[in-house]
Formats: structure tokens, sequence, C-alpha cells
């Protein structure tokens, strides 16, 4: 049967690659698939991770691990043990079978032009499912956008799309699985616009929008929505509120650091410790049982412990303890090695903190009145900024699971507040900490990659004029005539870099005879390239040397010269990337 129209292309591969990459729809319908395959992703996960709870806690078919009534108490001590003994097998394996390091949703779209590893991707995701089921402190959220936006770069490649269009596929698939995961489509696709695309253009609105949309459509037709909170009922917003909130965000902010610290000191102590990799997390899974024993909430990602201990009453200091106690589980569970994330950690931690701050503040100032609930609610979202990164994917999150437009306002000026002050005191989020640390600079999702690969080795010309620096100036001359090239790479007998010489100024040289050497006109002796630099750290060092064009060389040891690149030509192509960023981020052709 002989198919036309618009449904042909889904049946004739290159038909359909042409369609997706000419026409906007395409991106749109490539956006919706990635959302309805991150809700199953979302879906899949979320079943296997409660299958292992249930089978190993014991825990009944509608329960929560981290809010269960009664838990046995030797098997919280060893869960965790034995979910390290396991990870460990795997870290095992991977040291031998896989060399090159894991590429998330964030690195990808900032190095790698949105390339991601699906069986990279499956793998953490497995890891992720792991660590979360036996109970380590950790979320599922790393692991969903992680198998999501890897489903997403798959589809992207498969189809030869373009860098920018990958990049937003990828984006997709991280907003599917944040919107999924938590009922929130506003703040799946602003996730995806702050964290993993990096930037809001028109032209990727209506995919991502897309995908948020139908993989929350997808979830909730396999998992009802429990995330929803009444706030409002525990009290109203009123103007003498905003000042508590700013100090609120203030001190979230601190907190994130912090936390954000206190995870690297760990991972820090068990690099420089005796302990292999595959062992670290049978350690780590021995603290967070131990933790777990005096305070069972800290197991798990904690989105029971996050509902029981919103609506229930409790003290100061035992929401106190169970800050300490959650935030020593979270730190020791991925500075040990566990596959996770620290997203709904932050959220949590957030609303026990802005639940004690509301407590002390009635303490404090008798007669004030502060809503617990409310402020559980704006630390929740001003602590998870500070980590995670995103005010306005938090903002969100606080208007989608309220549904109050007064405490988002509050929550968005805390949130902001506390996201100013982590960008000017540590300047980073979670995720670009951890590439810190692993000497990489990126600050963001935005796409830094191009950059990296347009290097002095892809720009210089490798036919190069040289001369060695015993030569004579008469010679030098005779060899280079006016007119024949602009200058001439001075190299040794070794073929050693020496510096350059100018053919004009060799000759309006005042040597009549030319019997001399031309060592008194050689330049730019300690400048050169290397073909492994981008055309940034070339243009800096074309401006440091004030020289028109340069000398490549091999290596800083040998200096062998290999090629020479003009600033002229570096700058324009530099340029011309960036312009062709820029239409893509407008969503010109």
């Amino acid at each position: 049967m002989r198919r036309s129209g618009p449904l042909r292309l889904l049946f004739v591969p290159d038909r359909f690659r042409a369609f997706v990459r000419q026409s906007e729809l395409g991106l749109v319908l490539l956006g919706a698939i990635s959302g309805v395959i991150a809700g199953l992703v979302v879906v899949a996960m979320t079943a296997a991770v409660r299958l292992l709870h249930e089978w190993i806690f014991r825990i009944g078919a509608g329960e929560r691990l981290s809010s269960a009534a009664y838990l046995d108490r030797t098997t919280v001590l060893l869960a965790p043990v034995a979910g390290g003994l396991i990870l460990g097998i795997v870290v095992y394996i991977l040291v031998y079978k896989r060399k090159r390091p894991m590429v998330d949703p964030i690195e990808a779209n900032a190095l790698h032009g949105g390339r991601l590893s699906l069986t990279d991707s499956i793998i953490i995701c497995v890891q992720n499912v792991i660590s979360n089921g036996f109970g380590a402190s950790v979320g599922l959220e790393a692991g969903y956008t992680q198998l999501s936006s890897g489903f997403a770069s798959k589809i992207g490649i498969a189809l030869k799309l373009r860098r920018g269009d990958l990049r937003i596929l990828v984006g997709c698939g991280a907003a599917g699985a944040i919107a999924a995961a938590f009922n929130a489509p506003l703040t799946g696709a602003f996730y995806a616009f702050e964290l993993i695309i990096g930037s809001y253009a028109i032209s990727s609105l209506t995919p991502v929008i897309a995908a948020s949309l139908l993989a929350t459509t997808v979830a909730r037709l396999f998992i009802p929505s429990g995330f929803l909170v009444n706030a409002a009922s525990y009290g109203s917003v009123i103007p003498t509120d905003y000042m508590p909130a700013l100090l609120l965000g203030l001190l979230c902010a601190g907190g994130g650091i912090l936390l954000m610290t206190g995870v690297s000191k760990v991972e820090e102590a068990a690099r420089h410790s005796a302990i292999p990799p595959s062992v670290r997390p049978v350690v780590g899974g021995m603290v967070v049982g131990l933790l777990a024993f005096w305070s069972p909430q800290v197991l798990s990602g904690g989105h029971g412990a996050l509902h029981l201990n919103l609506d229930q009453d409790m003290t100061i200091p035992a929401l106190a303890f169970l800050l300490l106690m959650k935030s020593l589980a979270s730190a020791v569970s991925i500075g040990s090695g566990f596959r996770g994330g620290l997203f709904f950690a932050s959220l949590f931690l957030g609303a026990l903190f802005g639940k004690i701050y509301a407590l002390t503040g009635m303490w404090l100032f008798p007669g004030t009145v502060f809503a617990p609930t409310v402020y559980a609610i704006i630390g929740m979202s001003c602590l998870a900024a500070s980590v995670i990164g995103g005010p306005l994917t938090m903002t969100f999150l606080a208007l989608e699971v309220t549904g109050d437009f007064s405490i988002t306002a509050l929550t968005l000026a805390a949130v902001i507040t506390a996201s100013l002050t982590v960008r000017n005191l540590f300047g980073y989020s979670f995720a670009t900490w951890r590439f810190h640390l692993r000497g990489e600079s990126i600050r963001s999702a935005h796409d830094v990659g191009w950059i990296r690969n347009l290097t002095v080795d892809k720009l210089m010309r490798p036919d190069v004029k040289t001369a060695y620096v015993t030569g004579t100036l008469a010679r030098f001359r005779e060899s280079f005539p006016l007119g024949s090239t602009q200058r001439v790479v001075i190299v040794d007998e070794a073929g050693k870099y020496v510096g350059i010489v100018l053919v004009a100024e060799a000759h309006a040289s005042d040597v009549a005879n030319g019997d001399g050497g031309i060592a008194d006109l050689i330049r730019y002796k300690t400048s050169y390239l290397l073909p492994t630099m981008n055309a940034k750290q070339a243009t800096k060092i074309f401006e440091a040397a004030e020289s028109e064009a340069l000398a490549v060389v091999n290596d800083r040891i040998e200096q062998r010269v290999i090629g020479l690149l003009s600033e002229s030509y570096t700058l324009r192509r530099y340029s011309e990337e960036l312009d062709k960023r820029r239409r893509e981020l407008s969503g010109e052709t």
C-alpha cells in the first residue's frame, strides 16, 4: 500500500531526516517523542526502585521507604552495605571495560554538542537504581535525566541533526524527565532552559514544552501524583514576610555551599585513602546504614520523609537532628561512589531548614507569625537553587507543588537572593563544581565545545617558509625577495623554533652588503602557538605578543615548527562560529 502525505515521512528515513532538519515542526515532533520516552523512563525506574524497596525492606506496596511505619533494624544496617557490594562489583568491571569518563547531559551540551553515549547512560541508570533501591541517600533524578537525555541524543545522532538542534533535543529529554518526576511541566521546561540548554530561545520553546507536557501525561497514566502540597492551608503570606524570606535565602545559600563542599571533601578523602574504588561503596554503605539505624528517614531519596515532615509538628531539635543526619548520609553516599544526585536531597534539606527557621523565628520574636510550611517551601526552593542552580526552575516548582501565587512571589524573591549569593561567593552549582574539581572550566551548559574544537591545528597553514638562524642577511634577501612572503620562521640546525623575521624589515635593513647575520632581526623568540590550543587561547597570545602571525610548534620541548597562523584568520573563523551559534540560538537557518 502506497503511503502519501506527511505520514510517508515517518516510513522513509531520508525524507524524515530532511523534514526534521528543514522544518521547525520536525524538531517539535522529535521533542514530543523524547517526552514520551522520558515519561516511560521515569515510570520504569520508579517501578524498579519500589520493587527493590518492597523486596529488600519488606514495606507495603503503597509505602515510601523514608516514611515507612516499621523497618527491620538489621535490614536497615545491612541493605546499604549489600548495595555497596553490588555497586563495587560493577565499578570493578567498569574500570577495565570503560576507559573513558562518562558524560552527563550538562557536559554533553557544553562540550560535545549534545552527543551522549546511550550505553553509558544505561550503565549510570542501573547504578542509580541499585544505589537508591538498596537505601543509599541519593535521588533518582540524575538517572531520570541521564537516560532520557541519552535516548534523545541517540535519536538526534541517528538523524544527523545539527549541533544546535541536538542540544535542544537533549534538553527535551531532561525536561521530560524532571516534569514527569514531579508532575511539574513548567519546572521541567525551565530545568532544560537553565541547566541543560543554558539559554532560552523561541526556537527551543515549543519542543521543550511539548516534551514536558507529554512526559507528565505519560507518567501520570501509570503513577498517581503525590507531590502537591496545600501550603496555603497552613498560613497566608503578608508583606512583612519578605524580609525574613530574604534572610532565609541568604542562609540557604550558605547551607548549599557547605553541602557542596562537604560532598567534595568526602570524595577527596576517599580518593586519598588506601581504599580501592570498588570497595568504597561498601564502606559508604556501612556509614549510611549506621546513620539510618538512628534515623531511617535518611534512606533513599526522601520523598516520603518530605511529606511526613511537612505535615507533622516536630520540635526544633528533632528537625535539626534529621537535617544533620540527611546531610551526612547524602555526602557519604555520593562521596563513596553511590550513583545519584542531590536534587531531591537539597529539596528535603531545604524544607527542614525552612521549618527550623520558622520555628526559631516564632521563638525569638514572640507575636510574629511564621507559617512553618510556607517557609519550608521557600527553604526547599532556595537550597535547591543554591545546590542545583536554576532559580526560575525552583520558583516554578514552588508554584506547581502549591498552586499559590503569593507563596510563589515570596519564593522568587528568596530564591534570587540565594542564587545571587552563591554565584558571588562560590560561583558554581553542584554539577559545575564537580567539573571544576576535575579540571574542566565549565560554568554552565552554554555551548563552549565548538571553541575547543576550533583548535590551532585546524586553523594553521602547514606550508611554512623557514630559514636557518646561521644564514647571512644577503642569503636571506636572495631566498625571500620582497613580495614573495611577509614573514619567515627561523629555526636552528636541529629544526627548533628560534623566532620570526619580517621580510620587509630584512630588505629595509641598513646593512648594505648583507654579510652579517639575521639574529638582530629575529622577533617573537618566546611567542608561539601549540596545535592543541583553541582559537580563544590563540587570540590572547596574539594580543600579548602584538604580532599579526605566529609559528605553530609541535610541543613546548621539541619546538619543531609545523605551521603558521595569522591573527586575522583566527578572528574571522572565531567570528563566523560565533555568528553560527547566534543563528542557532535565535532559530535562524
